[in-house]
């Protein structure tokens, strides 16, 4: 996202103590939307198992409240108009999106129909979460000092990366021993909803001790759909939308089934799941960095080609094995191509749009993405259904998806130039560059021995509690 204001304003100034004071605010805002991350949102999936959804539901939970979110966003400027205020828009969405987790809870007692009200719940949930995101990116925009912005952000994405992970361990460890304890798993989910719920509030507490510069509505550009198509200028961007969308759309046809498949067909425990996703977590954010030094020095583009050729393989891996060993060094190459994959994609956006149209033209992506994510997990539903070829009914869309995600790079990422002048590689060796560098080494290994030596797998050998 980008400022909702075009107005020319004076850099902030980093010696004003209220923006000081409010930039240390915005890292623990952060750390409390990671914790509620990684009590809640981590879990949404694993409790819509626990209380039976079927697969269409899956497909819905996973894709539903995404394409919701995504398309709330084109009102966000109508709404700040209104308001007049991006702090007063953004901590009533954020009071908002802690309160569902409220009716999350306690759709547990809610008769047959407690899976769909949490699908709607959690809905309501993404919606608040994703409507007020360009209002904060606008109060951020003036916040930071446009030299300091990669510093800033680099340093607040490693708490808040590291919170996530650290409240998502423990809430794997919550759920199976509170489960366990209690004969009950329910109020395993009870103990980590009312986590996020109080990191989610705390991330709302500092919200508002922040200062907000003076903001005046600006007037954007507002380029027409069939503008995307005909304009030169904004070709670039249209091919990265359409490349995004598809590869969300081959992504969805997998995404919702993974929890189950762990769950139901390899009879994993909540640590064993845990410790699988755990490993993806863990290895993006000893890597998120390394990428994106190699984005400032030879492009996004380049580092966007190299991961979107290296990414599409990731499902193929869960067809061979259900060993958790396996599978934990599967995610360990998830988490390493995601980082990659994900930076630069978010990097090119940004390259690719002007600061005059950036706010219309995002919109006109998540409508895009929410639908093809939406679209996208109707299809690996409809294939799960009828599937009648593997032991297990989940392969067959992990196979799939990896064949729509190779097309989609395919056919698009030949079309991307870069917009930057940046220094030139050949792709064998960048890709030796990263693979060969002395801290992705590092990093690796410290994240296996972590994982391998970790109290969490005493149990995770027995697939059944």
């Amino acid at each position: 996202m980008s400022e909702l204001s075009q107005n020319q304003i004076p850099l902030p100034d980093k010696h004003d103590e209220r923006i000081r004071r409010s930039l240390r605010y915005s890292i623990l805002d952060g750390a409390g939307w990671a914790a509620m991350a990684g009590f809640g949102e981590s879990f949404f999936g694993v409790f819509a198992v626990f209380l039976g959804a079927t697969n269409l539901q899956m497909s819905l939970l996973a894709s539903l409240p995404s394409a919701l979110g995504s398309v709330s966003q084109y009102f966000s400027y109508r709404i700040l108009s209104l308001l007049r205020s991006r702090k007063i828009f953004v901590a009533i969405s954020v009071f908002c999106q802690s309160l569902m987790f409220i009716p999350i809870g306690l759709v547990y007692f809610m008769g047959v129909h407690r899976t769909d009200l949490l699908i709607l719940f959690v809905s309501f949930y993404l919606v608040f979460g994703l409507l007020g995101v360009p209002a904060w990116n606008s109060w951020m925009g003036d916040l930071v000092n446009i030299n300091e912005k990669g510093r800033f952000f680099g340093r607040r994405s490693r708490v808040t990366g590291l919170m996530t992970f650290l409240s998502f361990i423990a809430g794997g460890i919550l759920l199976q021993r509170i489960g366990d304890q209690t004969g009950n798993k329910y109020y395993g989910f009870v103990s980590i909803f009312i986590l996020a719920c109080a990191s989610r509030f705390c991330s709302f507490y500092f919200l508002t001790r922040k200062y907000e510069p003076e903001y005046k509505l600006g007037s954007d550009e507002r380029p027409r759909v069939r503008d995307y198509f005909e304009d030169p200028k904004l070709r670039n961007f249209t091919y990265l939308a359409l490349y995004i969308s598809f590869m969300s759309f081959s992504i969805f046809i997998s995404a919702p089934f993974f929890t189950p498949y762990m769950l139901k067909d390899l009879k994993f425990n909540y640590t064993a799941f845990t410790l699988v996703i755990a490993a993806s977590a863990i290895v993006r954010f000893f890597t998120l960095s390394i990428w994106g030094r190699l984005c400032d020095i030879y492009g996004t583009r380049k580092v966007l080609t190299v991961t979107g050729f290296l990414m599409p393989a990731i499902p193929f891996f869960w067809v061979f094995s259900g060993n958790i060993w396996y599978l934990v060094a599967a995610q360990c190459y998830n988490g390493f191509m995601w980082a990659g994959f994900e930076i630069s994609s978010f990097n090119y956006m940004y390259d690719t749009t002007r600061p005059t149209n950036r706010v219309i033209s995002i919109s006109y992506f998540n409508i895009a993405n929410g639908v093809a994510i939406f679209l996208g997990a109707l299809f690996g539903n409809l294939l799960v259904k009828y599937n009648n070829v593997f032991w297990s009914a989940y392969l067959i869309v992990f196979l799939i998806s990896g064949i729509f995600r190779y097309a989609a790079s395919f056919m698009f990422l030949s079309r991307l130039k870069e917009e930057r002048k940046v220094r030139s590689i050949t792709y064998g060796k960048l890709l030796l560059h990263v693979f060969s560098s002395i801290p992705t080494t590092e990093y690796m290994f410290r994240a296996y021995t972590v994982v391998r030596n970790s109290r969490l797998i005493e149990d995770t050998f027995s697939r059944k509690k």
